[in-house]
């Protein structure tokens, strides 16, 4: 079977175990508490698993190493922010959140807020995060199809939407707890085990020749051509001969060419041949050396680099707390104790997990420079284990990936789309099975014509978009909500606009294009690429600001004993699916 069969065979395996996997799961399906939290019946090491299955999306899978090779050091805030947003999670949010008994985020706010019209505006958030969080999932297998099969790109989006639609219409939360669980070890299988193979690979034949911090631009071993796919500005260090066949610089070349030293532009459809030791032009803007490459404070190829590095932290620190298809994973716990555990967890396993994606992105580096060129780097990942071992290992690493790589596209979009059902069943309809189902369809089809009409970015770079709305929103409503008996409804819904607008408004510009680097000494482009170090202050300040000058709702003494108290104490019950305010 040669490269492509083995793909083809590693993608259709990881399709059918989650199909079969939520088919099993649709057995045990048969109440709207089912379809919602899976009666919340979820034991903490279940659970910790399906939370990684779905947390770990193709950012983490493919972006966090594509970006570690193209920007080095200070992208490692990627992993590290990921997994540490499930500390403050675990600290500030997991317990009390569960012990509110509510089923969804908008039903929490009224809950805690006593306000329909609070309830509202979390549901519009809600749908909106989970909406820019599922576009690149679907965009990531579309990219993963093309690359490794060279089918059109829309192939793997419309083949995963189809899957993720089907489990969650057939069984809702209940079908894809198991689904989720099976595909974290799956991902950490076919991420560990390339790493750990391309590490001896790298230390038995070839350590003294590939130096990974040397004070020069990567090379090319062999012949290498490479396609541009979209117009993309690259910068070389020296002068440099390349043979190009499109549009150099605004103007048609159809030969080798003297690249001089600085940025030059590669239009859409050209393609450029690098002999056996060429250097890589790179991304403009990203560092163009091993050395600058493994020294932090570069940041993302844009201006103001150390703002760029502390948005992104606050965006992947405090985002977690905020994503709605991880909150609702705490609802399916059987109490606190269970939400706190499952958090303690999930810190260990993402961890680990985490630990390959860094080595995959060193390795692509050495391996897979070429990429550099593009920007495409997403498709590290996918091209190493090929390019750096020759024959029939390379190629069943590579299916291996594959399958992990679809794994993960189908466990983040399957938690996702429960989430937007979950909201727009029980706040628009009326809570029915049937309602449930018909949501799932609007959460697939929707996200899956946007993600075939919108600009694609790096996954990371979409996913940290994500991120920042979910801190700019949700984050400041849970985390005040828990624990600021003074937060009101005018408040929330308030800070629920202003960081909405702000890192939604950032957010919608930056996939249609962004905004020039040159404008303003560059700080529009800056924030509007990485909106969270405006957006979370602003959310906050709003929410505590209109607060104070608003009426606090009523009974608060019971609501916060109910969210703070031991269960063992009795305080509470959980809410019925559906039911509004319970005051």
């Amino acid at each position: 079977m040669n490269s492509s069969g083995l793909t083809v065979a590693a993608l259709l395996a990881a399709a059918v175990a989650t199909v079969t996997l939520g088919v099993y799961g649709v057995r045990w399906a048969r109440t709207t508490s089912d379809f919602l939290v899976a009666s919340r019946s979820v034991g903490p090491r279940w659970n910790a698993a399906a939370v990684s299955g779905e947390y770990l999306s193709a950012a983490s899978f493919l972006g966090v190493a594509g970006l570690i090779a193209k920007f080095g050091a200070d992208a490692l805030w990627y992993p590290v922010g990921f997994t540490a947003g499930y500390l403050a999670l675990l600290l500030f949010v997991a317990a009390p959140l569960r012990r509110s008994g509510a089923y969804t985020v908008p039903d929490f706010a009224e809950f805690r807020l006593g306000s329909p019209r609070a309830r509202r505006f979390a549901a519009l958030v809600v749908v909106l995060v989970c909406a820019v969080y599922v576009i690149p999932q679907f965009q990531g297998a579309g990219l993963t199809l093309r690359i490794l099969l060279g089918v059109p790109g829309w192939v793997g989006a419309v083949a995963v939407a189809g899957i993720v639609v089907a489990n969650v219409v057939g069984g809702g939360m209940r079908s894809i707890t198991l689904v989720q669980a099976f595909q974290y070890w799956l991902k950490l299988t076919a991420v560990a085990l390339p790493a750990l193979v391309l590490l001896g690979h790298f230390f038995g034949s070839g350590a003294e020749e590939r130096e990974i911090g040397a004070a020069a631009p990567p090379t090319v071993t062999e012949r290498t051509t490479v396609e541009v796919t979209t117009p993309v500005l690259v910068q070389l260090p020296a002068p440099q001969w390349v043979s190009v066949h499109g549009e150099l610089d605004a103007r048609p070349v159809d030969g080798p060419v003297l690249l001089t030293a600085g940025t030059h532009e590669l239009a859409r459809d050209t393609r450029l041949v690098l002999e056996p030791g060429s250097a890589v032009p790179v991304v403009a803007g990203a560092p163009a050396d091993g050395a600058h490459w493994l020294r932090p404070g570069g940041g993302f190829a844009g201006p103001h680099p150390q703002y760029q590095v502390y948005s992104l932290m606050i965006a992947t620190f405090l985002g977690t707390m905020g994503l709605p298809h991880v909150l609702v994973r705490f609802y399916t716990n059987r109490d606190g104790r269970a939400a706190r555990a499952t958090a303690l967890t999930v810190i260990a396993m993402v961890g680990v997990f985490y630990l390959f994606p860094v080595l995959l992105g060193v390795f692509a580096r050495l391996y897979v420079p070429q990429l550099l060129i593009t920007g495409t780097s997403d498709a590290a990942v996918l091209l190493l284990p090929s390019s750096a071992l020759a024959g029939l290992p390379g190629q069943l690493l590579a299916a291996l990936v594959a399958a992990g790589a679809m794994a993960a596209f189908l466990s983040t979009s399957s938690g996702l789309v429960v989430s937007i059902a979950g909201v727009l069943s029980t706040d628009v309809l009326r809570g029915r099975i049937r309602d449930f189902r018909l949501a799932a369809l609007a959460a697939g089809a929707v996200p899956l014509a946007l993600s075939l009409s919108v600009v694609s970015l790096d996954l990371s770079r979409t996913v940290g978009l994500a991120f920042s709305l979910a801190a700019s929103t949700l984050c400041p409503l849970l985390v005040l909500g828990i624990w600021w008996r003074g937060l009101t409804a005018a408040g929330a819904v308030a800070g629920l606009v202003v960081g909405g607008v702000v890192a939604g408004g950032a957010t919608v510009v930056s996939v249609f294009g962004g905004v020039s680097p040159e404008l303003a000494g560059g700080w529009p482009a800056a924030i509007f690429g990485y909106p969270a170090a405006v957006a979370v202050p602003l959310s906050f300040g709003t929410m505590v600001l209109v607060s104070r000058f608003t009426a606090k709702p009523a009974e608060l003494g019971r609501v916060f004993v109910r969210m703070h108290a031991p269960e063992r104490l009795g305080m509470g019950a959980d809410r019925e699916p559906g039911t509004r305010s319970d005051r």
